[in-house]
């Protein structure tokens, strides 16, 4: 069995080490185990992305469900969205094998209860953790034997979609999809089928050892490929997703990188069109811009922390019908409040394709302020050059201050966030402002401190 330290292998929100290293079947065997015991499920659904260590992981883990008398359906090779979407609709709790977009040597579990609810360290994930941890040493009790059988959740998982987003009058419309030889060149070419589209595939071929560029749209250098191949193809727009496809990056017809904020104040109005007055979810580092968006269509925004668990807590508090991040997670009331990079990119497809203009100018609306990124600094003490960022600016009467996640201060004209890494010795520094050069000073006077020799 792997080298079991639970500490590092079990993140916030999922389960995510080095194969076989750190997660192997033997361990993936006593996650299922734990994961049937915590639901108390009688029966579980399984699936897995096109990592080489994949199959026979998410095998292990039925076994181990099994063991504990749950009965296990795999559907075999899937989005982290369609096991969502077969949580959702089966009404089971999930588990997804997978490591997104982390490189070729990683594997992992992602959870969810019945409904696609999420497991993360406060609703499950410590209490299987504990569980596994009790068993490491002993093995699993007498088994209790539940059946396995599989299913095709692929063609349902496309429908579904395509039922919430009207698609049957769009315009004819040439889009490049760069799958990153990830889990979207398995769900595109279903999703897409009999629309006005002329699909340009990129790097559809399955391969979890990435030969072409990490699939990691969040990183500039792996959109390079789509940006060019769009200006190329001469294509209205394209599309990136991540290892597991529930993520997706949108590139305009000049090959420009579009915000996650623009998307998400895109979709945000669209989805209030169809429910006037609804919550919309949006994280604290998104662009001023989303909360303008939502009140200019009649909608209450409401700020949360980052990750995808706070978000689908609130979402499912406040009924809210989206939400969406900064890092290109959208979260769907209509899709048991999960979030599927697919269901945005129908929603970016039905609004361009309803009107002539480019998508650059369809979305001009909904970029009205410059953002740095995120930029990530390699610190000592978090604590400390978090305090010292905080001392930089508390002589000011013009900024307000909150800890909602992190450390955020707003001024008239500019807000930064600075917010520590769960896993790592990094702070990460988030800025926006009304004008580039703005943004842009106080990026390098926060910069500057963050990354000072001296903590004061």
């Amino acid at each position: 069995m792997a080298d079991a330290d639970l500490s590092q292998l079990v993140k916030a929100y999922d389960v995510r080490g080095v194969y076989p290293d750190q997660l192997d079947e033997g361990l993936a065997e006593l996650f299922g185990a734990a994961f049937a015991e915590v639901t108390a499920a009688r029966e579980i659904v399984v699936g897995h992305d096109m990592r080489p260590s994949s199959p026979a992981l998410s095998a292990a883990f039925a076994r181990g469900a099994t063991a504990r008398g749950a009965d296990a359906i795999l559907i075999g090779l899937c989005s982290t969205d369609q096991l969502y979407y077969a949580s959702g609709s089966l009404g089971l709790p999930g588990a997804m094998f997978t490591a997104s977009h982390n490189p070729a040597r990683y594997n992992g579990i992602k959870m969810c209860r019945a409904g696609a609810a999420p497991v993360g360290q406060d609703t499950g994930l410590a209490e299987i953790r504990a569980r596994v941890e009790e068993t490491l040493g002993t093995g699993l009790p007498v088994p209790r034997t539940g059946r396995v059988t599989t299913r095709d959740t692929l063609a349902s998982y496309a429908a579904c979609l395509r039922g919430l987003v009207d698609l049957g009058s769009i315009r004819p419309l040439k889009v490049v999809v760069d799958a990153g030889n990830g889990m979207a060149g398995h769900t595109v070419p279903t999703v897409f089928e009999g629309l006005p589209i002329d699909l340009v595939p990129l790097y559809f071929e399955l391969d979890g050892t990435f030969p072409h560029h990490e699939a990691n749209p969040l990183d500039p250098k792996n959109l390079v490929d789509l940006q060019a191949r769009v200006r190329a193809e001469g294509a209205d727009l394209g599309l990136a997703f991540d290892g597991d496809a529930d993520r997706c990056f949108v590139v305009d017809e000049r090959g420009e990188g579009v915000p996650p904020s623009a998307v998400t104040g895109l979709v945000a109005a669209r989805e209030l069109a169809k429910h006037p007055g609804a919550a919309v979810i949006h994280n604290l580092i998104t662009s001023w811009s989303v909360p303008e968006v939502v009140r200019e269509h009649g909608g209450t925004p409401v700020r949360t922390r980052v990750g995808h668990s706070f978000i689908k807590q609130e979402m499912a508090r406040t009924g809210a019908v989206f939400g969406g991040e900064h890092s290109a997670h959208y979260y769907f009331k209509d899709f048991w409040n999960a979030d599927t990079g697919m269901l945005a990119a129908l929603h970016v497809l039905a609004a361009l394709g309803a009107t002539d203009r480019p998508l650059s100018e369809l979305l001009g609306a909904y970029q009205r302020y410059t953002g740095s990124g995120e930029i990530n600094s390699t610190v000592a003490d978090q604590r400390a050059r978090t305090a010292a960022v905080r001392a930089r600016y508390a002589d000011r009467d013009d900024v307000a201050f909150d800890e909602l996640d992190g450390l955020t201060v707003t001024a008239k004209d500019w807000w930064l966030n600075v917010r520590p890494s769960n896993t790592e010795p990094l702070l990460r520094l988030n800025v926006e402002a009304r004008d580039a050069a703005t943004m842009a000073a106080v990026r390098d006077e926060a910069l500057a401190v963050i990354r000072a020799d001296d903590p004061a």
